[in-house]
Order: structure tokens, then C-alpha cells, then sequence
């Protein structure tokens, strides 16, 4: 994004917008903070009822302030809540505890300001430096080199780097830091940045990428059970799950989604686990290729992973999206069985090309 423009391209569409590069370009946030780009939302929300929204309030604040009873006697109640939404004014809170970002935060006090005080490795921080820049460039906390998103987005991704050197820093892991901290102060957002990619995305980030592509085949797998149509399209067509899903699972959707959405996917997220994010990309495959017509429309491989990597917007929309993964019909066995039947496929692989290379 181009941080200043000349005269002559003052866009006639209102007196608080520019165009850059041919986008409209505001000078006003929208409420997330966004000055354009896809996930721009100018429109306010059609959210709850206001005396709806302060009612969630109180019962957020009563179970925050008792949140070990809930997680233990009534998670039924944490969960039924995080699917209606969390509101706005204790989201962030409500993230910290619900991934257990709160827990690592209070057994490791002053942990983050020493990884901030070590040195880090120099391969890892010069491709974080790298990567700064293009993470948000239209959010009023990241597009400048002098606000300090930048600067605090550098410093979660490197301490992360100087808490698990096994797996450094790997690309993905940016914007979901930048998310984290557009709702929470840094501290937080790097334990958060732990708790995920060592609970929720274990094993994503590793050089070899072996699990997400695990976790595309799971996906297949699911497919084919409740959209044998649009399975059997994807093979039709080539498209391994790879092509499609990787953005959506290393970023947890977070390049994907509006944001209002997203924000939804992240309520559930955080409470239910990594399903969430199968149950969310088996919604928009079936969404872009459930009816015969989109199938006719994607007929090839470059088609389909058009229409897959730009969804129509009425699919993505949060009740619809939400509503359409509460009604999938999958059961926790159903992912139990997916996932065991894939280990042990990739068990066998790795066994064969053991055998094959000894016998050489």
C-alpha cells in the first residue's frame, strides 16, 4: 500500500478515500481498524439487539471470573456461548482463556521480555523482516513502518522463534500473530501465538508440512462423506486438497474469511479445536461446487481453484457460514476415523520407501 498520493488521484467516490493502485483506498478505518482492501467492511453490522449483546456481556464477565468451574463442570454452557458469538468488549479476554493463553502467561511470568532480550537466530529474524510488511498492509496497525504493529509483530514472531528454535519462524505463523495482536496487547498475543501453534496447529509449522497435508487428505476423506458430488468433482478435475487448503488451515483462515466472519470462526475455534477449521472449509467447498450448475461452471482445474480461492460473498456470510457448519453431519468419530485411516496410509508410505531404498 502507497502511504501518501498525489493530487491527481483523489478518487471522486467521497472526500475520505483515495485511489491506490486502482483500490479505493479510505482514510477513515472501518470499525476493525481496515482502510481497504478484501476485508474492508464500511457497512456497520447487523449484529444482535443491543440489550442481547449486554446480557452476553454479564454472562461472559460471571464465567470469566469463574472460568476453571465452567472448563470443568460446564464446558456444554462455554461452548453453546462461544457459538452464539462472543461480544466485542470481552473477546480479547475471553481468547486468552479460552486457548490457554491466560494459564502459559501466569506459570512463565517475565518469560516474554527475556526472548525479547535474546539475541534470536539471524536467519529467522531477517526472514521475519521480510515477511513485516505484507502482513495487513490495510490496517491502520500494520500499514506504516511507524505505527506499531510492525514493530510489535516483529517482536511476538521472534520471541516464538526464541521459545521453540526447533521450529523457528515459518511464514504462516504472521498473520495470525497480526490478529491476535489487533485484539490484544502483545504479551498476550504471543502466548496466545504459543498456545495455537503448539495445541491447535501442532506440528503445522514444521519444515516438512507433513501434517497439513495429513489434515488436506482428512479432509478429502470428510468430503467425500457428506459431498460425495463435490468430492468426486476435485478428483475429476486433480485438484489435491494441497492446491486449495493450505492457506485456509496454516493461516486459520485469517487471509480467508471477512472479518466479521472470521472473528465468528475464532469464537468456535478456540473452544472446539482444529475441527472447526475442517467443518469451516468443507462448508466453502460445498458452498462454491454443492449444485450441478458450479460444477458445469468449473469444469477444469484452474476454474475450480478460482472459484474455490474467491467464494461467492453470500456463503461467507457469518450466519450462513456458522449455520451451515452447526448442520454438518459429522460426529467426533467420523474425524477419528479419518484421521487413523490417513496415519496409518502415510505409516505404510514412509515403511515402503524405507524398503525400497534398502533394497537398492
Amino acid at each position: 500500500m502507497a502511504h501518501s498520493v498525489n493530487g491527481d488521484t483523489v478518487s471522486e467516490c467521497s472526500e475520505a478515500s483515495t485511489l491506490v493502485d486502482g483500490s479505493v483506498i479510505s482514510t477513515v478505518p472501518d470499525r476493525h481498524g481496515f482502510l481497504g482492501g478484501a476485508q474492508y467492511s464500511p457497512e456497520p453490522r447487523q449484529g444482535p439487539p443491543a440489550e442481547t449483546v449486554l446480557r452476553r456481556e454479564r454472562k461472559w464477565l460471571k464465567m470469566l471470573s469463574t472460568w476453571n468451574f465452567y472448563m470443568d463442570r460446564n464446558y456444554r454452557k462455554v461452548k453453546e456461548r462461544c457459538r452464539k458469538g462472543i461480544p466485542m468488549s470481552v473477546r480479547p479476554r475471553a481468547w486468552l482463556y479460552l486457548c490457554g493463553g491466560h494459564l502459559l502467561m501466569t506459570k512463565n511470568p517475565g518469560r516474554y521480555e527475556y526472548y525479547l532480550g535474546t539475541s534470536g537466530d539471524s536467519k529467522c529474524l531477517e526472514d521475519i523482516k521480510k515477511d513485516i510488511h505484507r502482513q495487513f498492509p490495510t490496517h491502520e496497525m500494520f500499514n506504516s513502518e511507524d505505527k506499531p504493529g510492525q514493530h510489535e509483530l516483529f517482536n511476538v514472531l521472534k520471541a516464538y522463534t526464541v521459545h521453540n528454535p526447533d521450529i523457528g519462524y515459518c511464514q504462516a505463523q504472521a498473520p495470525v500473530a497480526a490478529f491476535l495482536l489487533m485484539h490484544m496487547p502483545a504479551e498476550q498475543a504471543f502466548w496466545c501465538l504459543v498456545s495455537i501453534s503448539d495445541k491447535y496447529l501442532q506440528d503445522y509449522y514444521s519444515p516438512n508440512m507433513e501434517v497439513v497435508q495429513r489434515d488436506g487428505f482428512i479432509l478429502q476423506g470428510l468430503l467425500k462423506k457428506v459431498c460425495p458430488q463435490v468430492y468426486r468433482h476435485l478428483k475429476k478435475v486433480n485438484a489435491e486438497p494441497m492446491f486449495y487448503c493450505t492457506e485456509w488451515f496454516l493461516c486459520a483462515f485469517t487471509r480467508t474469511l471477512p472479518w466479521d466472519t472470521l472473528l465468528r470462526i475464532w469464537d468456535v475455534f478456540l473452544c472446539e479445536g482444529v475441527k472447526v477449521l475442517f467443518k469451516t472449509a468443507l462448508v466453502i467447498l460445498i458452498g462454491c461446487l454443492g449444485t450441478a450448475k458450479s460444477r458445469r461452471n468449473c469444469s477444469g482445474l484452474c476454474e475450480t481453484l478460482a472459484r474455490l480461492r474467491n467464494p461467492p460473498e453470500e456463503i461467507l456470510q457469518e450466519e450462513n457460514l456458522i449455520y451451515n457448519i452447526n448442520r454438518l453431519d459429522l460426529t467426533q468419530q467420523d474425524f477419528q476415523v479419518e484421521h487413523q485411516k490417513q496415519t496409518k496410509l502415510i505409516k505404510m508410505e514412509k515403511l515402503a520407501k524405507t524398503n525400497g531404498e534398502q533394497s537398492r
